[in-house]
């Protein structure tokens, strides 16, 4: 077991001070952490960053803020622009959220992110985590920025608890993430991306970096000898074979091409029938894939209106969403 003097309440000042401190020295070069990066460009990273890597965030990120660097640029768009451009970061509903924020921001905040944690939770797609990340990392506000990452760290330091807690944030975790902040907003944010980045590269879910923890004399979970979770534990999800693969390999076939995609060729891209076509209604149902009725040239139905899953089945070509964006110039 390793000796260890753990956290206190009385420690949260020289906890939070710590932490920030290493963060200033050790903190990664990320685009939209540097200077010049502007509230779009904090929303758009927490968008692509959610169960996604930063490895893999980084070149769709680069492209997506040089090809449309305000709310107005990408509300321009057809939604189906947006999901090209999403590529394979997976999850391609948030690029059609993405989408919708941006239409909101110009709709309803004259073209601008608000600033308001109320109002941010009003843009389509947001929920308390990246309301709360986007008013921290844009806007220097004092809130608490609950991650996986923030979570696990205060549990192993406080709760001697390795975590593997699936699930939205307790009220108690919040309450005591954001006692954990110093008063003044920008020392608080700068706290929160602290504990955000200390999980993220040390106090890691599978392999934690205790030599390299800047608390780890202080962590409850290291003095007790690291205890194993006996919670419930994340299922894990498989992917081959999935539908959420079929989804995938028949998404990358309409992003490739620029005009209606023939039925076969969905087809010879996913040779079973029944998942395909479930996919399919899926895709259609969720926005993400529009059917062209009749002919490639004809109009879609609108995105507001989804086809029917009858209609997906005999349909003979479809397409990404290229639906009319309302009050957007």
């Amino acid at each position: 077991m390793t000796t260890a003097s753990p956290a206190t309440g009385n420690d949260q000042p020289w906890l939070a001070g710590t932490i920030a401190r290493w963060y200033t020295e050790n903190a990664r070069d990320l685009p939209w952490r540097r200077p010049g990066a502007t509230a779009w460009h904090v929303l758009v990273s927490e968008f692509m960053l959610q169960q996604t890597p930063v490895v893999r965030v980084l070149p769709v990120y680069g492209q997506w803020v040089e090809r449309w660097p305000t709310p107005g640029d990408l509300a321009r768009e057809s939604p189906g622009e947006a999901v090209r451009a999403w590529g394979r970061l997976g999850y391609p509903r948030r690029a059609l959220r993405l989408h919708a924020a941006a239409v909101s921001c110009v709709n309803d905040h004259d073209g601008q992110v608000p600033s308001s944690e109320a109002d941010l939770l009003r843009l389509p797609g947001v929920g308390s985590y990246t309301a709360a990340a986007v008013a921290a990392f844009a806007f220097a506000q004092r809130t608490a920025v609950l991650d996986t990452n923030v979570r696990r760290v205060l549990a192993r330091l406080l709760d001697a608890q390795r975590y593997e807690r699936p699930g939205a944030p307790t009220r108690a975790e919040r309450e005591r993430a954001f006692s954990l902040l110093p008063v003044e907003p920008r020392a608080a944010a700068a706290t929160s991306a602290a504990l955000m980045e200390l999980g993220a590269v040390v106090c890691t879910s599978r392999a934690p970096d205790c030599p390299a923890c800047p608390v780890s004399g202080r962590c409850r979970w290291r003095a007790d000898g690291y205890p194993p979770w006996h919670g419930p534990l994340r299922r894990a999800q498989s992917y081959a074979g999935t539908d959420r693969q079929c989804r995938g390999r028949l998404l990358a076939v309409l992003r490739a091409s620029h005009g209606p995609v023939p039925r076969r060729t969905l087809e010879e891209a996913w040779p079973e029938a029944a998942q395909r076509e479930r996919a399919l209604d899926g895709l259609v149902f969720d926005g993400l894939v529009e059917v062209v009725v009749d002919e490639p040239a004809s109009v879609s139905a609108p995105a507001d209106a989804p086809a029917a899953a009858s209609d997906a089945q005999s349909a003979t070509h479809f397409r990404l969403p290229v639906s009319p964006r309302p009050g957007v110039d």
